[in-house]
């Protein structure tokens, strides 16, 4: 059996670290065989990182001995007064599903801390996890006002507003990604998607062209412009877009089988 490299093994967590990559199973496993061998005591300061990387994998796998082991570490190092530690022991509630208990947690270090960026996140999942949607959007929508720049919270907040059926606050947040991201075609096909839902079909066309202007014969911008035109027949240009999506969707779906294309040709009454 080749000897164990603890050395190697302490370098690779490190990279895990850098590259915030997890490997849950990895790195219990790994952490595990460190902490029972007592290598881990070879790298004094330096063990505390590592005790934190191990306690998150442990948790993701439902490793709670393990992951309370570490917690017991960082507590006689850090004491409560460490909003890190904390953020971790609500972790470790969450995880074993005391919710109440998490949130408290959770609560409390953004009484003193509003703008921990960890804990917030942690908090909205949370209370999605609750079956919380009001408090959730409140809590996602005071995140984005510290960071307004996430595009991935704005792309949450605005799924959370359709799970709702808020459609005027969702096509609101689309408008955000559209202003953070205007390249990205995806923002413009949701918000197009959101306004027709919300009756305003010109403005939704005007939307379905900007994608397929991003995103040349994007089928499901083509399909929205082809019913937004239809319903708008008798206003400018409705026709000429009519057609024109019409023409590309028989053109995409030219060298599928038969009975596809007669299907398409039957919706678009060709």
């Amino acid at each position: 059996m080749p000897r164990f490299d603890y050395t190697a093994a302490i370098e690779e967590l490190q990279t895990f670290r850098t590259t915030n990559e997890r490997r849950s199973e990895y790195v219990a496993s790994l952490g595990a065989r460190l902490i029972r061998d007592k290598y881990i005591t070879k790298l004094q300061d330096q063990v505390w990182p590592l005790y934190e990387q191990i306690t998150i994998a442990a948790l993701d796998v439902n490793d709670f001995d393990l992951a309370k082991h570490c917690l017991d570490q960082l507590q006689v190092r850090f004491g409560d007064g460490s909003l890190r530690l904390q953020r971790l022991k609500g972790m470790f509630l969450e995880a074993q599903g005391k919710l109440d208990e998490a949130q408290k947690i959770y609560d409390n270090i953004l009484e003193k801390d509003a703008t921990h960026l960890l804990v917030s996140k942690r908090q909205i999942v949370l209370l999605k996890e609750r079956n919380k949607p009001e408090e959730a959007i409140e809590a996602m929508t005071q995140y984005l006002d510290t960071y307004y720049d996430d595009h991935e919270g704005w792309i949450e907040l605005c799924n959370m507003y359709l799970d709702q059926h808020y459609y005027e606050q969702a096509a609101f947040c689309c408008e955000e990604l559209i202003i953070l991201q205007p390249a990205n075609h995806i923002w413009y096909l949701k918000y197009a998607e959101i306004v027709y839902t919300l009756g305003n079909l010109t403005l939704a066309m005007k939307h379905y062209c900007k994608v397929l202007e991003l995103c040349t014969d994007n089928v499901r911008a083509l399909y929205g412009l082809q019913l937004c035109a239809s319903k708008l027949s008798s206003t400018d240009h409705a026709g000429d877009l009519h057609a024109l999506a019409t023409e590309r969707l028989l053109a995409i779906y030219s060298k599928q089988p038969e009975h596809i294309r007669q299907l398409v040709q039957q919706y678009l009454g060709k």
